[in-house]
Formats: structure tokens, C-alpha cells, sequence
């Protein structure tokens, strides 16, 4: 037999309160990590972001040029502020399933500030057991974005091509800038009225574009600038000093990546708004006031009360039930007689009136003991009867009473 006490109802206090702290506690980590995850997700998912280390991802260039000594942002939210001593240059790096009103939205909020997009080109999968490392991806097809993926009102009517090629290295000249790029087999190119080429593709077509007058850039190919142009020191070479290129020649002061695309943006919503501040405070004050009342609850205060019975046992009781009784059936009017004879017998045989004696003169017999000035009982007692409303009756009815107190001297 165990030697722990079992309580009579077979439950342990201190296994229930445990439970439901651990269950509280689960249930607000689940919805913290549901607001808050995108924003704290180390995003090396194999994706084409800066986050990512798999192939199609620009973890690499991000540190490159940050041990360069350059200013870079992983932007996961929409800046709205503007500083006229800093303006960096924008990387967007939409997916396949990137809408052109996304695009469209972050381009206006940016205002004046160039923004760079570099298409998708790679369609990843990651297949368990198979990958090398962590975040890293199994195989990849490449796949042509959709030019509807490009908001027409910023860069016209577009078309993006893709020629087999062999890879091999491309000189170019954006501003001054002489470098050396490398191209993938298979490069991606784009074309559009309101482009202009600034380093052409081998076979036609912009492998980096500019739309006419304004600070907005597309890179076609995103081989030029990902982890896959980071497989020789050449090649790394080329991918830096070509944002370079782009950056000095939209005189820009730093990267800024974007990771909103992406899905690891702090989208608005009223679940991160409940544990961001200010609003934090409120949940912590609705949290503690949630343990508060489980602890009430828990706690009782003062011995259990037994419950009261319904219809209670006295006199009192008995008396009270059939007043109700006769008031919610409104036939109070009909007790006047019984009313009166009740106080007529109570003040004759008190008084040891004589016997013999109808009601009339039983009545004139009291009223010989009423003191001058008063109503006598008489005329309360053949007025009762003829109350016409509950009003009258309780008036008759409480001058017959006093007159009883009066002679009895009881209540």
C-alpha cells in the first residue's frame, strides 16, 4: 500500500494546481510564439532571403559586406522614417508566390529611397536524411517567375526570358565602375519599354535594369548575388563588387535587405500588438488578474455554508408562504371577513366578554371599552368587507390591529 495520503475525493490539490499552471503558462507561449515568431525565427529555411544559407539565399553577400565595414539592415518590418543623412539602398527579394501589390506597397513606402529587386529564379526542396547541413537544400529546378509578379504602374509592360548559356565571366561598367561578373548557365534576363539596360545579358536582354528616371533597379538573375556566387573567391569578388556598383550609382549609404516578403515580417495584428509595447502591460494586467481569480477560486474563505432549505420550517415560514400565496392569486379582498372575526374572537375572549352574544353585539360591546375620540370597531368591522382596493383593505385592516394593541396591550 502506498504511503502517500489520498484525499476523499481521490484527487491530489497540488497535481490539479500544477496542471493548470503548466497549462497557462503553454497556452501563453503558444499564442507569444504564434504574434511574435516571424520576428525572432533565425530564418535559415533553405529560402531565397538574407536569412537563409542554403544556395538560393544571400546570407553570404550580407556578410561579406558587413566585414567589409558597411552599413547592412535586415529590415523585418516597413520603416516609415526618413533620415536625409542616411539612405540605404533596398533589396526586395520576392518569391514565385510574391504578389505585384506587395511589391507595389513597399516601393511607395519607401519614397525616394532606391530600391533593388532581385527575381526568383530557384525552386528548392529539402529532403530529410539527404541534406548536408542544417538550412541547407537537397536539389533545385529553375523555375521562370511570372512577370506579373512586377507592379505594372512602376515598371511598364516587362518580359523576363531565360537562354542556356554557359557560365562565364561578363565585364561590366555602371558609373565608372569596371568589374568583372560572372554569369550562370542559364541566365535570366528582362526586358521592358520602360527599362534600361545597365549590364546586358549574352543573348540579348538585361541581366541588371533601371526604369528610365527613376532609383529603381531589377537584377533578373539572382546567381549573380546569392550563396551560389560565393563557390570560388572569384566569383564572390564579382557579386561584391557589383552591389557596390549598384549602390554607389544610386548614391546610396548602406544595404537594407527586406524580409517582409519573405514572411518574416511583424505584420500589424492584434495578437503582436498584445505583446509588444505599450500594449504588453495590458496583457500582463489581464494575466494577473486571471491568476488572481483562479486563486480565489481555489481558495476558500471561511467554512463551506450548507445549503438553505426551500420552503423553510416555522411558523413564520408557513405564514409568509400563504400571504404570497394569497397575494400573487390577488385575492387579498376576499380575507376581510375572516380578517375581522379573527380580531373580533381575540379581543371578546381576552376581555371575557359575555357569552351569548352575536357579532353586532359583540361589536358594540368593544366599542364600550374604546376611549373617546377613537373610530369604533364597529363601523372598521362592517367597512372592511366593502374595502375596493388593496389600499383601503391594508387601512381598515391596521385600524382594527391597533385597536386590538390598544385594549390587549400586546403587538
Amino acid at each position: 500500500m502506498s504511503d502517500t495520503a489520498a484525499t476523499s475525493d481521490g484527487f491530489n490539490p497540488r497535481l490539479i494546481a500544477a496542471v493548470v499552471a503548466i497549462g497557462i503558462v503553454a497556452f501563453v507561449a503558444l499564442w507569444a510564439l504564434i504574434a511574435l515568431g516571424p520576428q525572432v525565427s533565425s530564418g535559415n529555411d533553405g529560402g531565397g532571403h538574407a536569412l537563409s544559407k542554403a544556395a538560393p539565399g544571400y546570407a553570404g553577400i550580407v556578410d561579406l559586406v558587413e566585414r567589409a565595414g558597411a552599413d547592412v539592415d535586415l529590415r523585418r518590418r516597413v520603416e516609415t522614417a526618413r533620415y536625409e543623412d542616411h539612405q540605404p539602398l533596398l533589396v526586395l527579394t520576392p518569391t514565385h508566390r510574391t504578389r505585384a501589390p506587395e511589391i507595389a506597397e513597399l516601393i511607395d513606402a519607401e519614397g525616394s529611397t532606391p530600391v533593388v529587386i532581385v527575381l526568383p529564379k530557384w525552386q528548392t526542396i529539402a529532403i530529410p536524411g539527404q541534406t548536408p547541413k542544417p538550412g541547407w537544400v537537397s536539389a533545385g529546378l529553375p523555375v521562370r517567375p511570372p512577370v506579373k509578379i512586377l507592379p505594372p504602374a512602376h515598371f511598364g509592360k516587362v518580359e523576363i526570358k531565360a537562354a542556356p548559356s554557359k557560365a562565364q565571366p561578363l565585364p561590366a561598367d555602371i558609373a565608372g565602375h569596371r568589374f568583372t561578373t560572372w554569369l550562370p548557365g542559364n541566365v535570366q534576363t528582362i526586358e521592358g519599354d520602360n527599362l534600361e539596360t545597365l549590364i546586358a545579358g549574352p543573348s540579348g536582354g538585361a541581366v541588371l535594369a533601371q526604369v528610365r528616371d527613376r532609383d529603381l533597379y531589377i537584377l533578373a538573375d539572382p546567381d549573380l548575388i546569392n550563396n551560389l556566387a560565393f563557390a570560388s573567391r572569384e566569383k564572390a569578388v564579382g557579386s561584391a563588387m557589383l552591389v557596390d556598383a549598384i549602390a554607389d550609382y544610386a548614391d546610396a549609404d548602406g544595404l537594407a535587405f527586406d524580409l517582409t516578403l519573405n514572411g518574416f515580417g511583424g505584420q500589424r495584428s492584434l495578437l503582436r500588438f498584445a505583446f509588444v509595447p505599450p500594449f504588453i502591460g495590458i496583457t500582463l494586467c489581464l494575466i494577473a488578474a486571471g491568476l488572481l481569480a483562479l486563486w480565489q477560486a481555489w481558495t476558500r474563505f471561511g467554512p463551506a455554508l450548507n445549503p438553505r432549505r426551500a420552503i423553510p420550517v416555522s411558523k413564520a415560514a408557513l405564514i409568509a408562504n400563504s400571504a404570497d400565496l394569497i397575494r400573487q392569486a390577488r385575492r387579498e379582498l376576499d380575507g376581510a371577513d375572516a380578517f375581522v372575526k379573527s380580531q373580533r374572537i381575540a379581543i371578546a375572549r381576552r376581555l371575557h366578554a359575555p357569552g351569548g352574544l352575536d357579532d353586532e353585539a359583540t361589536d358594540r360591546w368593544i366599542d364600550k371599552h374604546l376611549g373617546a375620540g377613537s373610530e369604533s370597531f364597529s363601523s372598521l368591522a362592517r367597512r372592511l368587507p366593502l374595502a375596493r382596493n388593496t389600499h383601503e383593505f391594508l387601512e381598515g385592516a391596521q385600524a382594527l390591529h391597533d385597536i386590538r394593541k390598544d385594549l390587549l396591550r400586546d403587538s
